[in-house]
């Protein structure tokens, strides 16, 4: 019964700094890039989009599809970032806790 107490505790306490976590993660930013540097994308960590900057060259007639397919890699190469970022977290969250090979929080 012992163990099961501390695993109880350990467990509250994990949830705590989940919910601590999850309220960084609102504030938490990334950056994606694609072509160089010329689009880059602003995401928090959860994926919400926060900005877009488009350098001036790209802004000419008949460039619409490239810069459309530049913004798309930018937002993939964020948004990988962003679930990179939290994946770090989590770990230093469960660190400790026996959770079985595979299982991803949260669920």
């Amino acid at each position: 019964m012992k163990d099961m107490f501390g695993l109880m505790k350990q467990a509250q306490a994990m949830q705590s700094k989940m919910q601590d976590m999850q309220a960084e993660l609102d504030n938490l930013t990334v950056d994606g890039q694609s072509g160089g540097g010329l689009v880059r994308v602003t995401l928090t960590a959860k994926g919400a989009m926060k900005g877009v900057v488009i350098d001036a060259s790209l802004m000419t007639p008949g460039e619409q599809e490239i810069v459309e397919d530049l913004i798309v890699t930018a937002h993939e190469d964020a948004r990988r970032k962003g679930e990179a970022l939290v994946e770090a977290k989590m770990k230093d969250i469960t660190a400790g806790l026996p959770l079985p090979p595979g299982m991803k929080l949260p669920f």
